[in-house]
């Protein structure tokens, strides 16, 4: 930690005035350490709370802060290695911001807000994302499941979607996007030629979320991977999404499971996928699929080449259909 210390300009030793926190002596490095750090992840935040004295909780909070925001614009700053960061509520201090917006090193991004941060606090958190990755050319993956966003973040994020020719992997799972921040995204999926995976789990956008997705998914050339698990999609939803695969042509991998998209729809899919051969993985999981679409699925085996998993479990297939899909997988040679 002292030698992360040495390298601190003024600026970012400004930050640990108010704690006192006591600053190494040597005015020199002997060479530039930062230059081997290629990461930045939680794992440097347990090390801050291991080398901080012990203080009451609030401001031994406010110090844990300032001493992540001073080191993680020092790395930023420095380091012509760093490629993945690890960001929470810091990424709206000023030092932090600036020099991830100058930043050509970073590839990767995550960011992990806490459960009780406020509304405006999560839009000048996106407002900063959205402002990096206009001016960015080296972002390839960001990671910001879990952090509640809502849809007119989901909106804002759509926006530079449509410009973006960079990224290439968007993780937005477990955001409360809803509805209208899911059409924007789609819509952004008409334009977008860069992203290849895209994970919108958990986000209820239901059938018409859906169906809006279907229409992009026929246009897009671009995307080889979406998650869109837990959304309940429902049977409307289910049939779009599956006559859309007649179209695409890219898309490797679905995971469309969890949404009660009943045996209908099942069956729909396996007459789809006789004829696409794109398709690699598919997950049905937990869709209330039946007997009669699992012996759909055991005929599509034996006469699709391309799809090397397939996941049916906790439906309701039953012994007989579970009987057809094990003769088939003696005539299949790629699941």
């Amino acid at each position: 930690m002292t030698i992360l210390l040495l390298a601190l300009n003024s600026e970012e030793q400004a930050l640990l005035i108010p704690y006192n926190v006591s600053l190494p002596n040597q005015r020199e490095l002997l060479f530039e350490y930062a230059s081997f750090i290629k990461s930045i992840y939680y794992h440097l935040y347990y090390g801050i709370r291991e080398w901080l004295p012990f203080k009451k909780d609030e401001i031994r909070r406010e110090l844990e802060i300032a001493v992540k925001c001073s080191l993680t614009a020092m790395l930023l700053r420095t380091s012509k290695s760093l490629k993945h960061l690890y960001l929470d509520e810091i990424i709206c201090n000023q030092f932090v911001y600036e020099n991830l917006y100058e930043n050509t090193t970073v590839t990767s991004v995550g960011l992990y807000l806490p459960r009780n941060t406020s509304e405006d606090f999560k839009s000048k958190a996106i407002d900063v994302l959205v402002k990096t990755i206009y001016k960015n050319n080296t972002l390839k993956h960001l990671n910001l499941q879990c952090n509640n966003l809502g849809s007119e973040s989901g909106k804002a994020l759509a926006d530079v979607l449509c410009k973006n020719t960079v990224l290439t992997s968007l993780n937005l799972g477990k955001n409360n996007l809803g509805l209208e921040g899911e059409k924007a995204l789609a819509s952004a999926l008409y334009k977008s030629t860069s992203l290849k995976y895209l994970n919108l789990e958990e986000n209820g956008i239901g059938s018409e979320g859906g169906k809006a997705l279907a229409d992009a998914l026929c246009k897009n050339t671009a995307l080889t991977s979406l998650n869109i698990s837990y959304n309940d999609l429902g049977s409307e939803g289910g049939k779009a999404l599956a006559n859309a695969l007649y179209k695409n042509t890219t898309l490797t991998s679905l995971d469309i499971s969890y949404n009660d998209l009943g045996s209908e729809v099942g069956n729909l899919f396996a007459n789809v996928l006789c004829k696409n051969a794109s398709l690699i993985s598919l997950n049905l999981a937990y869709n209330n699929i039946e007997s009669e679409e699992a012996n759909a699925f055991a005929n599509l085996l034996c006469k699709n080449t391309s799809l090397k998993n397939l996941k049916l479990d906790e439906n309701n297939i039953g012994s007989e259909g579970g009987k057809a899909l094990a003769d088939a997988l003696y005539k299949n040679n790629t699941l």
